[in-house]
């Protein structure tokens, strides 16, 4: 990474600790909602860049949220795009879905086990 990209150079708001279960903290900004846009922007690593009232399915958390309630701390020396349940489940921007990928995934279920129902009759032993 280059030495200022938006990842790695700290966030110019003031901080507060964020708590975990385990009593572990890390430093959680404050970021005015006039702002959250630019930050979202500054900070999405993929594209295209969900709008701040978009809805996305935290996959650790196995729950949606509005995108503007999203988090972000400076842990490591970098500032990390986290979920609202970020302190429960450790959902960064990696594990922001669409969603409906819960809905869509459980149609892939449903069509895994059609798949199962057929290799039966295929004569593998498996």
């Amino acid at each position: 990474m280059d030495e200022n990209s938006p990842i790695d150079e700290k966030l110019p708001y003031q901080t507060r600790p964020l708590f975990f279960p385990n009593g572990a903290s890390v430093d959680e900004f404050i970021i005015p909602d006039e702002d959250r846009e630019l930050v979202l922007e500054q900070l999405y690593p993929f594209s295209p860049i969900p709008k701040l009232t978009d809805v996305v399915y935290d996959l650790h958390a196995d729950k949606t949220f509005v995108v503007r309630e999203f988090r972000v701390t400076w842990e490591h020396g970098m500032n990390y795009l986290v979920s609202p349940y970020y302190p429960e489940s450790g959902g960064t921007v990696i594990d922001w879905v669409d969603e409906d990928w819960a809905d869509e995934e459980g149609d892939a279920e449903d069509f895994d086990d059609d798949l199962d129902a057929d290799s039966k009759n295929d004569g593998l032993p498996f």
